[in-house]
């Protein structure tokens, strides 16, 4: 899955984003093992037993990033008054646009739905974007995460009544 994520990350982004900011990029994004522990994550495989895409939900805190990333918050979040989140959105580039994004949303919101969530939010990129609004999530804010390359990467929280 890593390597999927790095070749995501790499070609897909390259419409949105200066180099730079593709390369900071890889410091905010990344595995979250701790949704692999949780078993909300999911991933799409091939006959070949080739991964095309790969992503999940989370009852914890945690709104974006990977293992390496800052900030992480790993509290199990109050379904009653906090959103789930859709987490680590990652589809092989030559497989974008054949429903893997949506098969994986679909399948998180079901799962984050059963567990007792009214809502859920995720830090989409602007490459996902487009999936995401056509998905029903709405912009709740832009915020900008800064690399240590001194690029400046902008993250839209996003969410939806589920």
């Amino acid at each position: 899955m890593k390597a999927l994520m790095a070749l995501a990350i790499g070609q897909l982004m390259n419409d949105f984003l200066t180099p730079e900011q593709v390369e900071g990029s890889h410091e905010t994004m990344g595995i979250d093992t701790q949704l692999i522990e949780d078993g909300t994550y999911f991933a799409v495989v091939e006959e070949d037993g080739k991964i095309v895409g790969c992503g999940g939900w989370s009852r914890r805190g945690t709104l974006y990033g990977g293992d390496h990333s800052a900030g992480r918050d790993n509290r199990l979040l109050d379904p009653a008054t906090e959103p789930a989140r859709i987490r680590a959105m990652y589809t092989h580039p030559e497989h974008v646009r054949r429903g893997i994004g949506q098969m994986i949303i679909d399948a998180g919101e079901a799962a984050a739905r059963a567990e007792g969530f009214k809502s859920a939010q995720m830090g989409a990129t602007l490459a996902g974007e487009p999936l995401y609004r056509r998905c029903g999530y709405e912009l709740i804010e832009v915020i900008e995460k800064h690399a240590k390359n001194g690029a400046i990467i902008p993250l839209k929280i996003m969410g939806k009544t589920l």
